[in-house]
Order: C-alpha cells, then sequence, then structure tokens
C-alpha cells in the first residue's frame, strides 16, 4: 500500500470518529448542529473554525474551514495544526495513535512548542512577510476607496495593496484560485517582528469587499498579536480593538490614541498587551462575542496590573456609529465614555 494511500485510509478514520476527535483534541469547543465550532487551530474558545462531524450533501465529515484565516483540509491537517509538529510523520504517529495503534497521550500544543520550533507555522509567517513586502502604500489605490468608503481616513504603514492576491474559494471548489486584489494589513508582536497578514478581498466594481465567501483571511500567526498603528506620541493608554475597521473608525475619531486590531473576537480576548502600557480602552462590538471577549481581556489584564475600559458603539460596531453619526459625533461620545471611566483629554 503507497504512503499516498495509507494517509488517505487514516484520513477517512479519523472523520469516522470525528466528533470523538474534536472532544479529545478541541475541548474547549462546543457542539452546533453537524459542526464543533472553536476560536481557532490551537484549541482556544470561540467560533471561526468549524468541523463537520458528519458528511452532508456531498461534503466530507472532518472536513473544516478557519473562517478568520480562509485556511481549511481535512482532520490530518487540522490535527498537524494542532500539534505543531514539526513533520508529517509525527502528526501521522499522533492520528494513529488516536485511532488505537498505540497509547494516545495527552496533547500539549505548549510543551511540544518549547522543545521545538512550529516549521509549518514559520512557513506561513514566511508568505506572509513576503506578501505583505511586495505590496504598496494604500493611498490612490482601491483600498483607499474601500476604508474612504466606510468613513475611516486613519491610514498608516501597516495597511498595504496588492492587485494580485490569491483567492482560493473553498474545500470544495475544483477551480484553481483567482488572483484578485486586497487590502494588506501587517500583523506584529510586540516587538515589531511581522507574525502574520490579512488580506481584505476587494471588489472593483464596487469598491467594497468581494462577495466571495470568507472575503477577510489572515495569513501567518494571529494568537495574542495584532495590527498596530500609532499615533507619533508614546502614550501609557492604547485602543485595543475587534475588526480593523470597527478599530480604524475609533482611530478616525480618537487620532491621538495607539491602536492595535485583533481582528476578531476570539483573539480580541488573547491579545497580549506591550511593555510601557499602563490602561488599555478595549474597543470591542455591541455583541454578546464581543462582551465575552472583552471579559477575558478584562481578566488578562488583571495579571498585568493594567486599567481597562470598555468602549460599547451604538450600533452594532463604531463604524456603524461612525458612518451613521459621523466623526464628530463619535469623537464626543468616545470622549465621554473615556471622561466617565476616569480620563481627562482635551478635545478639539
Amino acid at each position: 500500500m503507497s504512503a499516498r494511500r495509507s494517509i488517505a485510509d487514516l484520513s477517512v478514520d479519523l472523520a469516522d470518529r470525528a466528533e470523538s476527535f474534536c472532544r479529545h483534541y478541541f475541548p474547549e469547543g462546543r457542539k452546533q448542529g453537524n459542526y464543533w465550532q472553536v476560536g481557532d487551530t490551537s484549541g482556544a474558545k470561540g467560533q471561526s473554525l468549524a468541523i463537520r462531524l458528519q458528511a452532508d450533501g456531498g461534503r466530507k465529515a472532518g472536513s473544516w474551514q478557519d473562517f478568520a484565516t480562509g485556511e481549511f483540509g481535512d482532520l490530518i491537517d487540522l490535527l498537524h495544526e494542532r500539534l505543531g509538529s514539526v513533520t508529517l510523520k509525527e502528526t501521522l504517529r499522533e492520528a494513529r495513535s488516536f485511532r488505537g495503534e498505540a497509547p494516545c497521550p495527552a496533547v500539549s500544543r505548549e510543551s511540544q512548542r518549547a522543545e521545538r520550533p512550529d516549521a509549518a507555522c514559520g512557513k506561513r509567517i514566511a508568505r506572509a512577510r513576503k506578501l505583505f513586502a511586495a505590496g504598496k502604500p494604500v493611498l490612490g489605490t482601491l483600498a483607499a476607496t474601500y476604508l474612504q468608503g466606510r468613513g475611516i481616513t486613519r491610514l498608516g504603514p501597516a495597511l498595504r495593496y496588492h492587485p494580485r492576491v490569491f483567492l482560493w474559494q473553498g474545500e470544495d471548489d475544483p477551480d484553481p484560485p483567482q488572483r484578485v486584489p486586497a487590502l494588506l494589513a501587517k500583523i506584529t508582536e510586540n516587538r515589531g517582528q511581522i507574525t502574520g497578514c490579512a488580506r481584505f478581498y476587494l471588489d472593483p466594481s464596487t469598491g467594497g469587499l468581494a462577495e466571495v465567501e470568507s472575503p477577510k483571511r489572515i495569513l501567518g500567526q494571529l494568537h495574542g498579536h495584532a495590527i498596530r498603528f500609532w499615533s507619533g506620541t508614546p502614550r501609557s493608554d492604547l485602543i485595543v480593538g475587534e475588526g480593523l475597521e470597527n478599530t480604524l473608525s475609533v482611530g478616525t475619531a480618537l487620532p491621538e490614541f495607539d491602536l492595535a486590531s485583533c481582528l476578531t473576537a476570539t483573539h480580541l480576548g488573547l491579545f497580549i498587551p506591550p511593555p510601557g502600557i499602563k490602561r488599555i480602552w478595549i474597543a470591542r462590538d455591541n455583541d454578546e462575542a464581543g462582551h465575552n471577549a472583552s471579559i477575558r481581556l478584562r481578566n488578562q489584564l488583571e495579571l498585568f496590573e493594567i486599567a481597562c475600559g470598555d468602549l460599547v458603539p451604538t450600533m452594532g460596531d463604531f463604524n456603524d456609529d461612525l458612518r451613521a453619526f459621523g466623526r464628530d459625533a463619535l469623537r464626543r461620545s468616545l470622549l465621554a465614555a473615556m471622561k466617565a471611566r476616569g480620563l481627562e483629554i482635551e478635545d478639539r
């Protein structure tokens, strides 16, 4: 039997036990209908990643997609991500262990990463850096048109534009990838090293997001990191937000503040604050996911002895508020919320 056939058989065996697989390797997730939902491939709480438990309408059991990053695959791929394995051989050994061919120890992603680097993750980070480097400044491009169409004027070197970025439609699409224009945003860790690149696929005919499944995708590593926008003057306060447009809407109204966009509610709750920050303003969406992410981040910030306060939009998110009420009204609202929590700042 060929190695390829052996791996295919193993993938089918895992798919037949998809729910047991999910409960073992992703205990923080939960079952929603025919899917197991979890935050990401590391197993964090959330709903961005969906794993199909039973075959349905020609779609295979065990197939998955991370709607925050656009990544997808079968359970062999997912196990490789979960383990952080250097080689496929190690992943297959763990898969066979789960299948019952050997004792199956509990997974510790952190301990495995401490022992050796995650080669697969390193490759994605390298691709993300290469993609962002290939971009050009956003002014005068379709990316600027997209942001300006949403009332956003706060830009910065964390953003670039590329006219032809590969776009895979999905796991079941037999067609080759398209090349689509995209807004690029660099994800960095606290020392400024690029760990990922967010891609916002755009439609040239409308100036808005492309009408594809998951037009916002992440390449590389987001866990704990963010897209950062500095005001030019070092501050002890930092505004940390969910989506890019949500965060930049707050930044449009408050250009004197530093910003960090975590892109999703799940990753908002996982944000690692940089040194020197004394207070964080959590610019969350006005929904349950945003509320829960805020609680999780607050609990983490207590360990760092960092003060924090919530900024909650009137509508669904701050871009809704910016477009509905305008920049000046949003500024007044944000400053009033900050003042109510003890921050004195000169309005302008």
